[in-house]
């Protein structure tokens, strides 16, 4: 059998209050969603002009790397915020827009913004 000190066993308490925030705070798995380092400017630049196919993105957002805005916008996709829409057309077009849920989100960022400025 294992001896247990006060140490452990503060660790295994805080590890567990940890856990626990995680998985029951809405606001952590929201912000979960927006985290990264394109995903609000690709959200933002599809809401400017929707929908917004591939290559005009990857112009407007010009530091992105290909796949990377490929891995950022399957994300999006996954997590509801984005649909895409694929043309059977040669060449292939792909479109993508917000949802219902990406655009609830848009005002939720313009209130981000305010609330950073206003230091």
């Amino acid at each position: 059998m294992k001896n247990s000190t006060n140490a452990d066993n503060e660790l295994s308490t805080a590890e567990k209050k940890i856990e626990y925030f995680e998985n029951n705070c809405q606001v952590q798995s929201a912000l979960k969603v927006i985290t990264g380092k394109w995903k609000t400017s690709i959200i933002k630049t599809i809401a400017s002009q929707c929908p917004k196919r591939f290559g005009i993105l990857k112009k407007e957002l010009d530091n992105i790397a290909q796949g990377t805005l490929t891995t950022v916008l399957r994300e999006l996709e996954n997590d509801g915020l984005l649909h895409r829409e694929v043309y059977a057309e040669v060449p292939p077009r792909v479109e993508y827009m917000l949802t219902d849920k990406g655009k609830r989100l848009l005002p939720i960022l313009e209130d981000l913004e305010q609330w950073y400025q206003s230091k």
